[in-house]
C-alpha cells in the first residue's frame, strides 16, 4: 500500500525540480514526466535547462538562481498553483576546506543550503493549504553525515539541508498529518555532471537514473530517509559508518575519528567485525 502522500505523483499534477538540467534533477523530471506529471524544470540559464526542457514532452524551462529569494517567489506567482511535488535539488560542490575562504562558503551556501529554504519558502505554504497530496524532496549527501575532510563547506551545506528536512517533516505532519510530506534524498556515489561531466560512469557508481528509481521507491513506501547505496557501498556499510560518526560524540573520540591516525585502525576493525 502506498503512503497518503504518494498520491502526489499523479498524471497531470504538478512537479517543480530545481537543479534539473542534468544530473539527479533531470533523470528525476523525465521520470515524473513519464508518469504523466507536468513539469517545471528550474536551473541557470543555459543550453543545458533549454535542452533539458526540449526532451522532456509538456516541460517548461524556468531559468533562475535559487541563491535568489525573490526569484523563487516570482516562480511561484507565475506558475499560479501549488506542486504536487517540490524538489529542492540545486547545488554546487566547489567550496573547500575551513580556510578556503569565505566568498566561496558563501556562494555554496547560498545555493546548497539556502537555495533548498528558499524553494520551502516559496511553495510551501500554498501546498498546506491546498488542501490536496503533496510531497517536498531535498537533496542531501552522505558527507552531510558522516562529513570527511576535504571539502568542509559542501559537508556543512548537506547537514544543514538534513536539519532542515528534519525540521520540515515534523511541521508538516503538525499542520497535514500525512497529506504533505517531506523527505531527505541521501544520495551515495553517483555519476553526475557536479562529479564528473563528460567522463564515463565509473563502474563503482550509480547513474542518476538508479538513484531517481530508488527514490520513488522509498517515496512510495513512505521513507522520510532515502539513503541510496552505490555499486561499492552497502547499506549495511553506509549504516555502520553513519553509527561510527555519531559515536564520535557519545564515545568522546577525537573529530572525525575515521580519519585520525590513532583511530583509523580501530575503525577498520569495527567495519570487518
Amino acid at each position: 500500500m502506498s503512503a497518503p502522500s504518494f498520491a502526489a505523483i499523479a498524471p497531470s499534477r504538478l512537479a517543480v525540480v530545481t537543479g534539473a538540467a542534468s544530473g539527479i534533477g533531470l533523470a528525476a523530471a523525465r521520470a515524473l514526466a513519464e508518469r504523466g506529471m507536468r513539469v517545471a524544470l528550474v536551473d541557470r540559464a543555459g543550453e543545458l535547462l533549454e535542452a533539458a526542457a526540449g526532451g522532456i514532452e509538456g516541460a517548461t524551462a524556468h531559468a533562475l538562481d535559487v541563491a535568489d529569494p525573490d526569484a523563487l517567489v516570482s516562480l511561484a506567482e507565475e506558475l499560479g498553483e501549488a506542486p504536487a511535488l517540490l524538489m529542492n535539488n540545486a547545488a554546487i560542490g566547489a567550496g573547500g576546506d575551513v580556510l578556503a575562504g569565505v566568498a566561496a562558503w558563501r556562494r555554496l551556501i547560498d545555493v546548497n543550503l539556502m537555495g533548498v529554504l528558499h524553494g520551502v519558502a516559496a511553495f510551501a505554504p500554498a501546498m498546506i493549504a491546498g488542501g490536496e497530496s503533496a510531497m517536498i524532496v531535498n537533496t542531501s549527501s552522505k558527507q552531510g553525515i558522516t562529513q570527511p575532510p576535504g571539502n568542509t563547506a559542501y559537508n556543512v551545506s548537506k547537514a544543514g539541508v538534513k536539519a532542515l528536512t528534519e525540521g520540515l517533516a515534523h511541521t508538516l505532519r503538525e499542520a497535514t498529518g500525512e497529506r504533505v510530506t517531506a523527505h531527505l534524498l541521501i544520495p551515495g556515489y553517483t555519476h553526475t555532471g557536479m562529479t564528473a561531466r563528460g567522463a564515463e560512469k565509473p563502474d563503482a557508481a550509480w547513474s542518476a537514473e538508479q538513484v531517481v528509481d530508488y527514490m520513488l521507491a522509498g517515496l512510495e513506501a513512505g521513507d522520510f530517509y532515502l539513503l541510496c547505496p552505490d555499486n561499492e557501498t552497502t547499506r549495511e556499510q553506509d549504516a555502520k559508518r553513519i553509527a561510527w560518526a555519531a559515536g564520535d560524540v557519545t564515545e568522546n573520540r577525537p573529530a572525525l575519528s575515521r580519519w585520525h591516525p590513532e583511530w583509523k585502525d580501530a575503525f577498520a576493525r569495527y567495519m570487518a567485525e
